[in-house]
């Protein structure tokens, strides 16, 4: 399907920059509009949606303010209509401005990319070859890239990367006790939710001053689940690695996995490359323990369940838990403590009861939570005379991207 190229009016024409940040999923395209020429950046966007369900029978639209409602997406190219229907949205609430940059939520930098780039031919193909690390998003936000570049090169488009935020790692954190061979290949921990974890360091600093500056973990929980150790507000260490399918157990994902069960699934189970990355990406996490779905919200629900059913629902979320409580564990180590734990993203921000769970797991650290303001969802959860001060912040990556591109196309004005 054709996409007008007046669907969004670029640089050339009204007045008034504006951001479009587009954060591309395999099944789903989330979307914000900021005001760019805003001093400071508002945090909240004067637009923003969704359209989920790309390449399924059920796709659907929504937006601030509007329930989501059915659309029906051109069956031999669905990414590119969904990407069409976005920019006609945003082209019908313009009101005269100009859109001057598209801002990409990139997974993966690889070990050149560090900073917000402005994306041409070269850098596309550059990251191109970094979907094998991250192949569940990398290809999705790319694929966006390359039709924009084809049919709107006169409006910048930045890519902003998960990783980005992970440059601070010690080089013992980065290294995989691999031949050293592979590092110099570009074999190494880079971490991710970068701009999540990017955000949490500006907020905590805003909320809780100094004291967000000591022996900070943040817990990323969402579909896809990270921690991250902070010192001064910055990556000391984090729990995904070389790719996004390391670290905590998810939501359909492992986590970290014996390397051994993988070579037993592929020598004796006779599974092709292929269909280990699907069991390891799609079929593994809460899902395929549980056999109920990726959610803890809804295997909660079957924990009293008799039979297999429960047994599995209760194991699913007594798994999920421990790992999350051994991880943060562990970084407590490499911090020499903790003084302040953060929940964020869907499950973290929303999920009174997984964070009871951890918690109770986390009390030899001193972390007692306060049970009311923990159902509350409110800023501070922990009790007054907890040691470890237990927080919930929402995270803000649409924010973040915006504010990167616009220090990118500064700079490069500079330049």
């Amino acid at each position: 399907m054709t996409v007008e190229t007046s669907a969004l009016p670029g640089p050339g024409s009204g007045s008034g920059g504006l951001i479009l940040v587009l954060n591309c999923g395999s099944s789903s395209i989330k979307f914000a509009l900021f005001d760019g020429m805003a001093d400071p950046l508002p945090r909240q966007p004067l637009w923003n949606g969704k359209v989920q369900g790309i390449g399924g029978p059920n796709a659907d639209f929504g937006q601030t303010g509007v329930a989501a409602f059915p659309v029906t997406l051109d069956a031999t190219h669905p990414y590119r209509d969904a990407l069409r229907l976005i920019r006609e949205r945003v082209a019908a609430r313009l009101d005269g401005r100009n859109v001057v940059a598209v801002a990409h939520r990139v997974v993966h930098g690889g070990s050149k990319y560090f900073q917000p780039v402005r994306v041409d031919a070269a850098v596309l193909a550059d990251l191109k070859g970094y979907i094998p690390l991250a192949p569940l998003h990398q290809p999705f936000a790319l694929e966006a890239i390359e039709i924009l570049l084809e049919q709107r090169p006169d409006i910048a488009q930045v890519a902003c990367f998960d990783t980005g935020f992970h440059h601070t790692l010690a080089k013992v954190e980065q290294l995989l006790p691999l031949p050293y061979e592979a590092w110099r290949q570009g074999l190494r921990r880079y971490g991710f939710h970068g701009l999540s974890y990017a955000y949490m360091a500006t907020a905590l600093a805003e909320r809780h001053g100094d004291a967000a500056r000591g022996r900070t973990v943040v817990a990323h929980l969402g579909s896809g689940a990270s921690l991250c150790a902070m010192q001064d507000l910055q990556s000391v260490a984090t729990t995904m690695g070389f790719s996004a399918l390391d670290g905590l157990m998810m939501g359909t994902r492992t986590g970290a996995i014996d390397p051994g069960a993988v070579i037993y699934l592929m020598e004796i189970r006779k599974l092709t490359l292929e269909q280990v990355g699907h069991v390891l990406y799609h079929e593994s996490g809460l899902l395929g323990v549980s056999g109920i779905s990726s959610e803890p919200r809804v295997i909660v629900q079957h924990e009293a369940d008799e039979g297999e059913a429960g047994e599995r629902a209760r194991l699913a979320l007594e798994l999920y838990v421990r790992r999350i409580v051994r991880e943060t564990a562990s970084l407590a180590a490499v911090l020499g403590g903790l003084d302040m734990l953060v929940f964020t993203a869907g499950v973290g921000e929303h999920s009174a009861f997984v964070r009871e769970r951890i918690c109770k797991g986390l009390a030899f650290l001193g972390a007692q939570l306060d049970d009311q303001a923990n159902q509350d969802d409110a800023p501070i959860i922990s009790r007054r005379e907890s040691r470890v001060r237990i927080c919930v912040e929402p995270t803000n990556e649409e924010w973040v991207a915006a504010r990167e591109t616009l220090a990118c196309l500064a700079s490069s004005q500079v330049a």
